[in-house]
């Protein structure tokens, strides 16, 4: 059956601006690392892009690895846009990124010139596409100077292959300096996408400020933390989920430690009449520094009610506060946190020009001024040491 886009798609998701810069995203986006590869059901994956893209959610997210087997997600997705996205292109941020294990040899990974450039005409002749929004560097590489592989990016967007240039994991130091070099070559980074969740919170620890001072967009991966932070778990591990399965990155192991704490998280979120899951999506959108979440989905219904979460955004500081006792085991004092997040947006009720002029109205009453890693070695540990070589930067 032939696919229209719901009329209606926009009228209830909300658009951030990635930091300062002008290019919005849904404030839920899409992203295609697991679900979506040849092991997976071609029309689930298809159907989900459907009404993702229904709901309102414009961005879609890949990398050249995701699958499995590597490189598949992309060929589905390009199967999708194939036959139903394609007449909607210019509505649609799609995003692929190069860092990690594709081929064979010495340039099959990491961020070399060569490499990333090779990856990218790789993943747009998969997808079926003249050019991606946003292209990332996926992660750094210790053994190549970054300067090259920014160079990279910028040589990408200025070939018209992307049309932004963005991060993935990269440490605050090495960030920033990835920006600077980014300013000075012209094409400025737009976007950061980090691991963040509220089981993993490194960013909170200098890189969420770093990106608020260079103006870069933040867009957390693992929202959920690969599926924890659901109410999937809470009796066990069940058949079909991502900890059931041999090619993931949730292990059984990694369940049970975290199941008193997710217990705990799950009677907060009933008291707002939420999932687990769609709270935690929207503790990170009170921060206003994060323009998305990127969230992973394996049905339509899964899909729906993630995005439901978008229906209340609010915390209360006891609500915020009880949150940060639960995950850091220990009595807080009630936190300084905004309650909530103040959205530069107009109401949809509202038209630009009554937006304008009731800003100007407070601003007066106010006077408001303006994959090779060594086994041995952790996610963590690496990132770390890669973060050590930068420490002093300035």
């Amino acid at each position: 059956m032939y696919y229209i886009a719901d009329e209606n798609r926009y009228t209830e998701m909300p658009y951030n601006k990635c930091g300062k810069w002008g290019l919005k995203l849904p404030a839920i986006s899409l992203g295609l690392w697991h679900n979506f590869g040849g092991v997976d059901v071609f029309e689930n994956g298809r159907a989900m892009c459907r009404r993702a893209f229904d709901l309102g959610i414009t961005h879609f997210d890949l990398a050249n690895n995701y699958g499995p087997p590597p490189g598949s997600a992309e060929e589905n997705f390009g199967k999708i846009m194939k036959l139903d996205l394609a007449p909607y292109r210019d509505e649609l941020v799609i995003s692929t990124k190069a860092g990690y294990l594709m081929w064979a040899g010495p340039y099959g990974e990491w961020g070399s010139r060569k490499y990333v450039l090779s990856s990218l005409d790789q993943s747009l002749k998969r997808m079926g596409l003249d050019y991606v929004d946003i292209f990332y560097s996926h992660r750094p590489d210790p053994n190549t100077p970054l300067q090259e592989t920014m160079m990279a990016l910028d040589q990408a967007v200025r070939q018209g292959k992307a049309l932004y240039a963005g991060i993935s994991n990269y440490p605050a130091p090495m960030a920033a300096e990835a920006s600077k070099i980014l300013k000075q070559l012209g094409t400025p980074c737009l976007i950061h996408q980090p691991k963040y969740s509220m089981f993993e919170r490194w960013v909170e620890d200098g890189l969420l400020d770093t990106l608020e001072q260079e103006g870069i967009g933040c867009i957390p991966f693992s929202p959920l933390a690969q599926g924890l932070l659901t109410d999937r778990y809470l009796n066990g591990i069940p058949e079909g989920s991502r900890a059931a399965k041999s090619w993931g990155f949730l292990k059984p192991e990694m369940v049970g430690p975290a199941i008193e704490k997710v217990k705990k998280l799950n009677e907060i979120a009933k008291k707002r009449n939420q999932t687990l899951a769609q709270m935690a999506l929207v503790w990170l959108l009170r921060d206003p520094r994060i323009t998305s979440v990127l969230i992973g989905a394996s049905s339509v219904e899964q899909l729906n009610n993630n995005v439901a979460a978008l229906k209340n955004l609010k915390f209360s500081n006891d609500e915020l506060t009880k949150i940060e006792s639960i995950l850091s085991g220990e009595k807080v004092e009630p936190t300084k946190l905004p309650a909530n997040t103040v959205s530069s947006e107009p109401p949809k009720s509202q038209s630009r020009a009554d937006f304008i002029s009731r800003v100007v109205n407070v601003v007066n009453i106010e006077n408001i001024s303006n994959n090779s890693i060594d086994s041995s070695e952790s996610r963590n540990d690496y990132f770390k040491n890669v973060a050590k070589r930068f420490k002093g930067m300035k």
